[in-house]
């Protein structure tokens, strides 16, 4: 069964395709996205991803994210999260620009339609 914590690492380490697995799988498997407790994350930047995904996955869901998301802050250092935009200056504009909110309030970017399929 996916955790969200399998899932912060797939998007940490930039396998897309592993990340769209996972939170298919996911999500099928926690329906009611309030219930996921706090992660144990080894460092901040793992636990402000998770914190945003869970937002962005209930912001898509119609649903409450965990009361625990709301004490967690930006990262310090902006962070897109898709690899591509190192070369690529119009896909990282546009993460920069168009980044769902639940991302973007957290110094975290990625194009307006990151796992839109959620």
């Amino acid at each position: 069964m996916a955790t969200i914590e399998q899932i912060v690492e797939a998007v940490l380490q930039d396998d897309n395709l592993l990340t769209r697995t996972l939170v298919q799988e996911f999500l099928r498997n926690h329906p009611i996205l309030t219930d996921i407790p706090k992660p144990e994350m080894h460092d901040a930047i793992s636990l402000t991803v998770a914190a945003a995904l869970l937002e962005l996955f209930s912001l898509r869901t119609q649903q409450a994210a965990p009361d625990w998301t709301q004490q967690v802050g930006p990262a310090e250092e902006p962070r897109y999260l898709l690899r591509s935009v190192t070369t690529m200056r119009r896909l990282r504009d546009l993460c920069r620009d168009a980044a769902p909110e639940p991302l973007r309030r957290r110094r975290l970017y990625a194009p307006p339609d990151y796992l839109v399929f959620v």
